[in-house]
């Protein structure tokens, strides 16, 4: 941990603040949410250690990268996150054609569309927890869910902007972050407006770019992800406990969508943060799948 090296770069309009670790074939991680380029470490050092270059960002709006609009959500789809990590790519290994990605939560949602947007920019890919789905053009997320668990759903409760913040203020960040970070689950969390300081647990998801994202990708309705891929999830991870995603992931959906999917790894009992969770198991799938390449 000691000798991770912390640079700012300019990207897209961004200071970005990036970790680095290790000489080799760039391995690029993306974090989720509440999460930032430290739910990384234990990967980073691994790989740092048998031979690869270890970069993990803070996304935008994320720890000591600044410089995002924090108050404009049109501001963080998910065309300007693929961009932040292309133009980043471009600043920090311009002479690299193609990198190894491995993402985790939100992390993974962005490294799929990465790799949908640019494959020609990525070898192989690692995601875990949320796995690709196509773009529904019948209804966007927000509403998705909605239907399924109600107004006081955790996505539905992020779509007012300040709302669900102030309710955080009166809990305190530490005791949020530490709540999230601790569940383990399998229900789908529900924000009452009755005061957040009765939940016992909560999982929060930045859900305010998820209608923008839907309008904004309708180019790539029925596109395949094209790129070598792997993908592990925890036994019991709540997303993979959503109505109709185990049959999805396992009865042939996900493989339609991503053709080159070589594994599928569930965790046995894991839950959702898995890579500081179960580190040296993390550490061991990644790097068996990376080094085929």
């Amino acid at each position: 941990m000691e000798n991770i090296e912390h640079k700012i770069i300019p990207v897209n309009g961004l200071k970005m603040h990036v970790a680095e670790l290790g000489e080799g074939p760039l391995v690029l991680f993306v974090h989720g949410f509440p999460e930032l380029w430290y739910s990384w470490r234990h990967q980073m050092v691994f790989l740092a250690a048998h031979g690869y270059r270890a970069v993990a960002p803070d996304l935008r709006g994320y720890g000591d990268t600044t410089g995002a609009p924090l108050d404009d959500p049109s501001k963080f789809t998910v065309l300007h996150l693929v961009g932040d990590l292309i133009l980043l790519l471009d600043a920090i290994a311009p002479g690299e054609e193609k990198v190894f990605v491995v993402g985790h939560d939100w992390g993974a949602l962005i490294a799929w569309h990465l790799c949908l947007y640019r494959p020609d920019r990525v070898k192989a890919l690692v995601n875990l927890s949320v796995a690709f789905y196509p773009r529904n053009p019948e209804v966007n997320p927000v509403e998705m869910f909605r239907g399924l668990y109600g107004d006081d759903h955790y996505i539905c409760r992020f779509q007012e902007p300040g709302d669900i913040e102030a309710e955080f203020a009166n809990v305190g960040v530490k005791e949020v972050v530490k709540n999230i970070l601790h569940s383990a689950l399998l229900v789908h969390f529900i924000f009452p407006r009755l005061g957040l300081t009765y939940l016992m647990f909560i999982r929060t998801f930045p859900a305010a770019a998820n209608c923008r994202n839907w309008e904004l990708t309708a180019p790539w309705s029925g596109a395949q992800v094209k790129v070598p891929a792997k993908f592990i999830i925890g036994e019991f991870d709540l997303t993979y406990h959503v109505p109709g995603t185990k049959d999805y992931i396992h009865k042939g959906g996900f493989q339609k969508f991503v053709p080159l999917l070589q594994e599928v790894v569930v965790l046995e009992g894991a839950a959702h943060f898995i890579n500081q969770e179960r580190p040296d198991e993390i550490n061991e799938l990644i790097y068996a799948f990376l080094k085929q390449f």
